[in-house]
């Protein structure tokens, strides 16, 4: 039970006491183990004069109660009842306590909070402070403290003291026939005194027609009057040197409610507007919200539209609105609000009928007391007609104005989509010109586009309607064919095109020919999507091209299938590199003279899991094609390199490079990392390239070629004769030996064409101290021409095919055993 005394309140300090001791005695009555204290050593006892002030609440699980209050509690409640439940208090009181009674439950401590408690208008705050307790009769109490902190004030005196605008009362003077002749102000508040530079004291109970500030002026008193008599409401300014005041009267029977408001920065901001608008160089109006006829228009508007402002003042919003936009311009105007931005652009007209696309910009104003809207126009006419162009350009090929790729990707999607409903077949022509390198390396880059442009002009010719013709980017174009075509119609236009593709052309009076060759694809049949279609017609272009050119080629299954060998080579290509399924073989190369071993060419095999022993000729031009090459390469050589330091001194290694190796510019860095890891003498390495080497960035590609012979590197060009250029190459570069190709030794038996150009090339590398190989040897008879001829050095089956490393050693014996017999 909480003992009650008698109190009339606590002062804000002493308030502040209590809470403190409060908090102690509550923390003093925590037990060690548990979360909240006891009921009974909280608020039973020693609580003497703040037992008033206390209301204790009881929590049973979602609902809290009123068990007891004091007597302070009561008063502030204005209810003495206990064993209620919260909600049946005041709203104010009962949200305050509720609140606080929920922190202290939720954090299981003390919570202290404020409340702020509305009665007839006077504001008193209070502090609350809520502990929470556990009760030995089970569940939980909250014993809440209530005293208020600051003095009270009255609400309503509070808002109007300190309101910038001046709030006073007139009261009315009537002479003796009734009628309103004077006022007097009866009250009054801070704001009136500061906007009238008057003290308080110079204006209560003043009259106004005693003069002496700006109410008392005789057109303001005229105003006051006509509310009296008509009982309504007024509103209007008056103006002083350096202030503007707005004045608002409502009549209360002979009492007038008078607000006064500064308009002075109001004003200010209307004339900057003025300013702004009338000298603005963008296009604004105000237009009236309700007739939508024009109130103004500045100098800009009238220069951009062409009315003079006497017109554009008799006109109405929609009659610069294109005709056919009436019903949605107006639709827009009836949903704006207090400020709008067009999402959209619009069309306006002009007064020499010329139409202009704009954004508009607006907002609602008070424009000479009737409502408009205020609003700017951004001209984006020409803006639209460069976006226009750039959306163009963008779907649009820049040297020959054809489609592009993504819009030619985009027309045969629509026209597979069109054709599907009826089964209808749409054709796709990959052409690509043939010998169009020529032109470009013959003439320069610029003819060549001369030429395409040429090109593009004849194939705009004879593809029309529906049908469509694109670049797709270098000397690569495509056409689609969408009127349901038979392959007849397809193969007749295909040849046509050819033909017509194929004619002499005049650039500045140079004659240039080139062909063309197609890859032709058809839907359904060939794929129902536009990448299918894509991906078969290239297929079918390159058999053309692989044909010789100048042809068309329909798309096969068989195409298909081969290209999915592809793929799937050059993904067990990738898979195999990754786990080491390559292996070296070694084949001897023989000194015919001194009939024995003087080296070995590494040669790169491929055993697939699956599939066994892959010949290089399939798989090495996979792996020039992907990349592989490269990393590969360098395999080989630090292969071949380590497996060279387990032979005798005087043998050496030949490793075959690739064009592709010499393309990333590090393969001398890669044999210097690899003679230096096996520890192998650089004299004893043999580098052995192809004259396909020479064809392309020839100075860059002989750069390399010396660097690695000023390592002590042996270079050998391999399959000397086949090709067109072979003596030049011998004049680029000083090789140390030329390797006669086996098609040559193949028919030396038969073949007296074949004995003259070995003779040749021995001859040719006795005279340049050149070492000669032959290769493919595979009969005494061969061997013995080829000795007869003077080469040095021969390889192939005679002797030995291509074995792996371990069998190298049982390679040199018996080559020692031979030795040691002819001696």
């Amino acid at each position: 039970m909480i003992a009650a005394k008698k109190t009339s309140g606590k002062s804000s300090t002493e308030m502040f006491d209590d809470v403190p001791v409060l908090r102690r005695k509550w923390h003093a009555a925590l037990r060690p183990g548990e979360s909240l204290p006891r009921y009974e050593d909280v608020m039973l006892g020693s609580l003497g004069k703040l037992a008033d002030h206390i209301v204790l609440l009881k929590h049973n699980e979602t609902v809290l109660e009123v068990s007891r209050t004091g007597r302070y509690i009561q008063k502030w409640l204005e209810d003495d009842r206990w064993d209620i439940p919260l909600s049946a208090l005041p709203p104010d009181c009962a949200t305050a306590l509720g609140e606080a009674a929920a922190c202290a439950l939720a954090t299981s401590r003390p919570y202290l909070a404020a409340a702020h408690c509305v009665r007839d208008g006077v504001v008193q705050t209070y502090d609350i402070l809520a502990l929470p307790t556990f009760s030995r009769w089970g569940g939980t109490l909250i014993g809440t403290y209530v005293n208020e902190r600051a003095p009270k004030y009255n609400l309503l005196d509070a808002i109007f003291s300190t309101t910038d605008e001046g709030v006073l009362s007139l009261a009315t003077i009537r002479d003796l026939s009734g009628q309103p002749f004077d006022f007097q102000i009866v009250h009054h508040n801070q704001g009136t005194s500061r906007l009238l530079k008057l003290p308080s004291s110079g204006l209560l109970w003043h009259r106004l027609s005693a003069g002496g500030n700006l109410l008392c002026l005789p057109e303001v008193i005229e105003r006051l009057l006509a509310v009296v008599n008509s009982g309504d409401r007024d509103q209007f300014e008056i103006d002083s040197d350096d202030r503007n005041l707005r004045l608002g009267v409502t009549a209360f029977g002979d009492i007038l409610s008078l607000t006064i408001s500064d308009v002075t920065a109001l004003k200010r901001r209307e004339a900057s507007f003025r300013l702004l608008f009338d000298n603005n160089p963008m296009p604004m109006w105000v237009f009236d919200a309700e007739t939508t006829g024009f109130l103004s228009v500045n100098d800009a508007a009238v220069q951009h539209y062409g009315y003079s402002r006497a017109t554009f003042l008799r006109m109405k919003i929609r009659d610069i609105w294109p005709e056919d936009e009436w019903v949605i311009h107006t639709e827009a105007l009836q949903q704006i609000g207090d400020a709008f931005y067009s999402g959209r652009h619009w069309r306006h007209l002009k007064a020499d009928g010329s139409e202009i696309q704009v954004l508009t910009y607006g907002r609602r104003v008070s424009f000479e007391g009737r409502d408009g809207y205020l609003v700017a126009v951004v001209d984006i006419t020409e803006r639209r007609k460069a976006e226009a162009r750039i959306a163009y350009m963008a779907h649009h090929d820049g040297l020959t104005n054809l489609p592009n790729r993504e819009l030619y990707q985009d027309r045969l999607k629509q026209a597979l989509e069109q054709a599907e409903p009826g089964n209808k077949r749409v054709a796709v022509l990959c052409v690509d010109l043939d010998l169009f390198k020529n032109v470009n390396d013959s003439f320069g880059h610029p003819m060549g586009d001369r030429l395409l442009k040429q090109v593009a002009d004849r194939l705009r010719s004879e593809v029309r309607g529906s049908n469509l013709v694109a670049r797709l980017g270098g000397d690569e174009f495509a056409v689609i064919l969408a009127s349901d075509v038979s392959p007849k119609q397809a193969s007749g236009f295909a040849t046509r095109l050819i033909q017509i593709l194929s004619a002499g052309y005049d650039i500045d009076g140079i004659e240039v020919v080139i062909g063309a060759s197609i890859g032709i694809a058809l839907s359904p049949g060939d794929g129902t999507t536009s990448e299918e279609l894509m991906r078969n017609a290239d297929m079918a272009l390159y058999r053309a091209k692989s044909d010789g050119g100048g042809v068309h080629r329909f798309f096969e299954r068989e195409m298909d299938r081969q290209a999915q060998r592809r793929r799937d080579m050059e993904f067990d290509l990738r898979r195999a590199f990754a786990n080491g399924e390559f292996e070296l073989h070694y084949q001897p190369l023989v000194d015919i003279a001194a009939d024995r071993i003087s080296g070995f060419e590494s040669l790169l095999r491929w055993r697939h899991p699956e599939k066994g022993m892959i010949s290089p000729a399939e798989f090495i031009p996979v792996a020039e094609d992907i990349g592989l090459i490269t990393p590969l390469g360098e395999w080989v050589l630090r292969e071949a390199c380590n497996e060279a330091m387990k032979w005798p001194s005087g043998i050496k290694v030949a490793v075959n490079l690739s064009p592709v190796q010499f393309r990333s510019r590090n393969l001398v860095q890669v044999v210097i990392s690899a003679l230096a890891n096996s520890g192998l003498s650089p004299r004893r390495l043999e580098l052995e390239i192809t004259e396909s080497l020479f064809l392309a960035e020839t100075e860059a590609n002989l750069a390399i070629l010396h660097q690695l012979r000023e390592l002590g590197v042996s270079i050998s060009m391999d399959d000397f004769g086949t090709g067109y250029s072979s003596l030049s190459y011998l004049r680029s570069f000083p090789f140390d030996k030329i390797k006669i190709d086996r098609s040559f030794v193949k028919d030396l038996a038969e073949r007296s064409d074949c004995v003259a150009i070995v003779r040749a090339i021995s001859g040719l590398g006795r005279s340049l101290n050149i070492t000669t190989t032959a290769e493919g040897v595979e009969t005494i008879d061969q061997l013995d021409w080829l000795r007869a001829e003077g080469c040095n050095e021969v390889q192939g089956f005679l002797f030995s095919a291509a074995k792996p490393a371990a069998e190298v050693e049982a390679l040199l014996c018996k080559f020692g055993e031979r030795a040691s017999q002819a001696a």
